[in-house]
């Protein structure tokens, strides 16, 4: 394929590594597409020793110099968007559209990166003391380590590293073992722009493996912050293993996330958005939409029309643009998804669209399934965990009081919506009151959020925020600065301390 050729990408890749081989599988057609060495204790001890030798000068170059370099990251990855957002999509499954648009995502928050680069900014204070001065200013913070997850192989790295660099961090990351081939064209496309800047070589690296690589990174007092994105069994050893050495953490982790749908909703917006909430990347986006809460006055209407809409997805090779709905990623989410509706039936859930693997001809991978639906009450356990599959289920509500209760029942608390023309309605959803969740939307489905603002979400999801707003704080120090200018010393407080 040549867009792995443009990439860079080779029959093995990271030879820099001395550990055994693993392969990528595509979950598209099965196939083998390349191999990748994994990194041994060894491999990353060394890599840890150069990314903190790195910080040492990376942390001396102005923060607009820094940001210059991201800069031109994100032109190449406009020169690249078209074969990375391929391989996102034949390595990962999601639909090219997705892919190319989470390459898309890569650029905006380099240019986000770049403007931050002239504003990390702090405050200003007035001393009780006279002739004081106070202000605040951020530092570079150190070696920050990145975990990263299969169904965004790429998009979450760059939140945290174009962030992390113009602050003046070194970076480490260890993608999904699932999805290495995606970060290493990324590490392909970045060391051409470092070189051509003289970056000191270290300020980003790679580790491949498994959890057990995570682990690692978690438990290294040189690694001040880790930041991770995962499930929430996953967040919570990682943060029990960080906190543990009194470093820092950030999560983004599970969601299970619900749409409100109003009486007085307009069925032309909560329709597709409810669809491709649910179906988009199969189901596998932490922001996926996996239950949809109801009015009863509207209910029948409304899941007659989302039936229908059901009926015309096209399921495929998602590299075809004419598909909506490609693969699961693996064997081991097949599973998941099967396991989730035999819980739901057992539990006693309606299927109103049926689920099951497709096979055979272009399914020949065994990854590709039927997107369903349940009718569920709200209360059934299955329906307060998390899938990661196209699954969707139905309740309905009464008073929005109701619906909102529904919808904060769960333990995940990552992003929410709600449906109405109802100004009441929206606001209420967004008052202390409404919707506990880090993202909270009026007319638009749980997916699908800009980097300009902070991505997070609370509860089990971990209360990390990443990408926009004033996330990048969370990869500096703060410092407080006091300056006397007087020939005096007086103390805070009114403190009297006199020796003569």
């Amino acid at each position: 394929m040549n867009f792995l050729n443009t990439l860079g990408i080779q029959k093995i890749n990271n030879d820099s590594a001395s550990g055994e081989t693993i392969h990528s599988f595509s979950p598209v057609d099965g196939e083998r597409i390349a191999s990748v060495k994994i990194t041994t204790p060894v491999d990353y001890d060394e890599i840890v020793q150069q990314a903190s030798d790195a910080f040492l000068q990376w942390r001396l170059w102005p923060a607009p110099k820094r940001g210059e370099v991201v800069r031109q990251i994100g032109e190449a990855l406009r020169q690249y968007k078209e074969p990375l957002g391929k391989l996102v999509s034949y390595e990962m499954g999601k639909s090219l559209q997705e892919g190319l648009g989470e390459v898309q995502e890569m650029i905006d928050i380099c240019d986000f990166a770049v403007g931050l680069s002239r504003q990390l900014h702090g405050l200003t204070m007035h001393s009780e003391r006279p002739a004081h001065r106070m202000y605040e200013q951020y530092h570079p913070l150190g070696v920050v380590g990145i975990i990263s997850a299969f169904n965004f192989p790429v998009a979450v790295w760059s939140w945290n590293a174009m962030l992390a660099w113009v602050c003046g961090d070194t970076c480490i990351w260890k993608p999904s073992e699932k999805t290495p081939l995606c970060a290493i064209a990324c590490q392909n496309i970045i060391s051409k722009v470092f070189a051509e800047n003289n970056v000191p070589e270290g300020v980003s690296s790679i580790i491949i493996g498994t959890k057990e690589a995570g682990e690692w990174l978690s438990k290294d007092e040189r690694i001040p912050l880790i930041s991770a994105t995962g499930s929430t069994r996953m967040g919570k050893a990682v943060a029990a293993n960080v906190a543990q050495r009194l470093g820092r953490s950030l999560l983004e982790l599970g969601g299970n996330n619900a749409i409100i749908i109003s009486k007085d909703a307009d069925l032309n917006i909560a329709i597709p958005a409810a669809l491709f909430g649910a179906v988009g990347t199969a189901g596998q986006r932490c922001t996926s939409t996996r239950r949809l809460i109801i009015h009863e006055d509207i209910y029948e209407n409304f899941k007659e029309k989302l039936v229908k809409a059901y009926g015309q997805l096209r399921i495929g090779d998602p590299l075809n643009t004419e598909n909506h709905v490609g693969p699961l990623i693996d064997k081991d989410a097949i599973n998941a998804y099967l396991n989730a509706i035999d819980e739901c039936k057992k539990q006693g859930g309606n299927f109103i669209i049926g689920g099951g693997v497709l096979e055979g001809g272009e399914y020949q991978s065994g990854c590709y399934v039927k997107p369903c639906i349940a009718e569920v009450e709200h209360h059934l356990p299955i329906v307060h965990a998390e899938t990661f599959a196209p699954i969707l289920y139905l309740m309905k509500y009464k008073t929005l009081e109701e619906a909102i209760q529904i919808q904060n029942a769960v333990p995940q608390g990552l992003s929410s919506s709600i449906m109405t023309n109802n100004l009441r309605e929206a606001e209420h959803f967004l008052s202390p009151s409404g919707s506990d969740c880090g993202i909270a939307n009026i007319n638009i489905g749980t997916s699908g959020a800009e980097i300009g603002g902070a991505f997070g979400g609370e509860k089990e999801t971990g209360g990390g925020r990443e990408s926009g707003s004033d996330a990048w704080k969370n990869y500096m120090r703060r410092q407080t600065n006091t300056i006397n200018y007087s020939d005096q010393l007086p103390l805070a407080q009114g403190i009297k301390f006199d020796i003569g």
